[in-house]
């Protein structure tokens, strides 16, 4: 018979279950048959053929280090540029840091595919900067930015400066500010109560942001494809040519072991060293003292140096309205690629080119006409919406059960649901790719939204998870003792409460879905494109200013979606005002 603890955990899961069935179908099976996958031959017998392969072949080596060499850059840079962001917005009263983080969320969930183009127009030979440099007289033989090592790494570090500096600002905001006036109490300038308290107690949200922003760089292929050189390509380039181009199922699952297992071994270190939490936000994440005790004396080392010139850095004021110019000065950077779009998509010339040539709605004719590029627009509308849906009812039960799930369990269950966002995407659909041949479900819109529903649960997960950590659990104890069912409780007295969160969530959802690309490229088949396929098809034939027209409108069409909940919120406080 089942023990009392083993009810208790049944009826915690029951929440989950469903979530837990999904990923196990659609994450877990997938991932476990890339595996195998890669250790048989062409003739369906257990070899390591494919792995011998690629340690006697020194391109992929080569790639390998590559993908690592851009991928740590990249987590690097994003970092190191914004933190000073991030501690900007965590020191800024919350009225000011809802209206920068607009600024931050347009950028960061506009997509990969327009920032991409956005670069291609400024990088390139004809480009924004060299057109700009030669009407100075600043050269006369310009030489591109892109495609080359450099372009790849601007657009990548522009892509995920956004992501850094999101994971980073929540465990900055859980640090205690009267701590630091502690230390300035007992003597300490400013900075050795920044570099002896804040940094340490801020290194998880670091370290997440780091993490993230590694792990999603190690599946990249679309900055590299389009603004690198073939030195600059990337593991996850491999894949796709081995299955599109070779027809090598094999080789394309070895491929994506060996992303796996590197993307697992990161995160494993990140969780020993750090603490799972610190992704959720989490403001008391587990971190080794051993971890802490070599750095400490450094860090306060750092914070004695620079308090040196302490009294010549000029007063308070001062260093938050540099913190201030800063932030500026890379929000607008990373609004660029909105504002390069926006003037070529209304150029009269059929030649991409700067400055744009005339003024013409032909390309906006060209989109909203086109029945290709129609199917594509309204097939990820759907899509997402479906996708919004389901992934915010799975990743809600989920998020429930993680609240009620005794401490020992919290933290596998956290890391089952948390999976999908730590393996690369590239090894989440080629696995669904597999599974998908054999179920008939490789260009249709229901595999599509099945692929997109397993990258997005994750994300639902970690809103809900942070909501219901704010949630007073005593108003759901009172409906309790009331005689309120779990349902009802849930309906009457948790959802209503939680509402922001979970249309935050539904947003998150829509918007990955809408502008998810690597699913699309192997489940669509080619017969059902989305928009996001679409414009990979056509970029990679040629770019011509049909794209800036339809970047332009995958632009409002994520600004609208960010601005909503803002606008919706104004509305609503000037009613209860009136």
């Amino acid at each position: 018979m089942p023990t009392s603890s083993g009810r208790k955990l049944g009826r915690a899961l029951l929440p989950a279950l469903p979530c837990l069935i999904f990923l196990i179908c659609f994450f877990c099976i997938p991932v476990i048959e890339i595996l195998q996958t890669g250790a048989y031959n062409a003739d369906g017998q257990v070899s390591l053929e494919q792995f011998r392969r690629m340690g006697n072949d020194i391109v992929f080596a080569k790639v390998l280090w590559t993908t690592f060499k851009i991928s740590g850059l990249t987590a690097l840079f994003s970092v190191i540029i914004g933190f000073p962001v991030a501690y900007f917005l965590s020191q800024a009263s919350e009225k000011m840091r809802n209206r920068w983080m607009i600024w931050l969320m347009i950028p960061f969930w506009t997509s990969y595919l327009v920032k991409t183009f956005a670069w291609i127009l400024v990088l390139s030979k004809t480009g924004v900067l060299t057109s700009i440099a030669v009407s100075l007289g600043l050269v006369s033989d310009p030489q591109a930015l892109a495609p080359s090592m450099t372009g790849v790494m601007i657009g990548m570090v522009h892509a995920m400066l956004p992501l850094a500096v999101i994971n980073m600002l929540p465990i900055m905001q859980g640090v205690n500010n009267q701590l630091l006036q502690a230390a300035e109490t007992l003597g300490a300038n400013r900075p050795v109560a920044f570099f002896s308290i804040f940094l340490p107690l801020a290194a998880p949200g670091v370290a997440a942001a780091g993490l993230l922003v590694f792990i999603t760089s190690l599946g990249f292929f679309i900055l590299p494809a389009l603004l690198g050189t073939p030195k600059e390509t990337m593991v996850a380039q491999l894949v796709i040519s081995a299955i599109n181009d070779l027809f090598n199922l094999p080789f394309a699952a070895a491929l994506s072991s060996v992303l796996l297992v590197s993307a697992v071994a990161v995160f494993m270190i990140y969780d020993k060293l750090v603490g799972l939490s610190s992704l959720s936000g989490e403001t008391r994440a587990v971190t080794r003292k051993n971890s802490l005790s070599g750095t400490t004396g450094l860090l306060i080392a750092m914070g004695r140096i620079s308090g040196c010139g302490h009294a010549a850095l000029g007063p308070l004021t001062a260093k938050v309205r540099g913190f201030k110019v800063y932030s500026l000065l890379i929000v607008a950077l990373l609004s660029l690629p909105i504002l390069v779009v926006l003037p070529i998509a209304f150029t009269d010339s059929p030649f991409l080119s700067f400055p744009p040539k005339g003024f013409s709605l032909r390309w906006f004719d060209a989109f909203l006409f086109s029945p290709l590029w129609q199917s594509a627009f309204l097939r990820s509308l759907g899509v997402a919406a479906v996708t919004a849906v389901a992934a915010t009812a799975l990743g809600l039960g989920a998020a429930l059960s993680l609240t009620r799930l005794p401490a020992r369990w919290t933290k596998p269950v956290f890391a089952f649901l948390l999976a999908p966002l730590i393996v690369p995407r590239i090894v989440v659909a080629v696995g669904l790719f597999y599974l998908f041949s054999r179920l008939g479900l490789v260009g249709t819109n229901l595999g599509l939204t099945i692929g997109h529903t397993v990258l997005a649960v994750p994300y639902v997960v970690v809103t809900m998870a942070a909501a219901l950590k704010r949630f007073d659990w005593r108003l759901d104890d009172a409906g309790r003792i009331l005689g309120a069912s779990a349902f009802a409780r849930l309906r009457t007295i948790q959802l209503p409460m939680m509402i922001g969160s979970l249309a935050a969530a539904m947003q998150m959802a829509f918007i990955i879905s809408f502008d998810e690309l690597t699913i699309a490229i192997f489940v669509s088949g080619g017969l059902k494109n989305t928009l996001p396929k679409q414009m990979w098809d056509d970029m990679t034939l040629q770019v011509n200013p049909t794209l800036a027209a339809v970047s332009l409108v995958m632009v409002l069409v994520i600004a609208l979606l960010v601005l909503t909940p803002t606008l919706y919120r104004r509305m609503r406080a000037r009613a209860c005002a009136v």
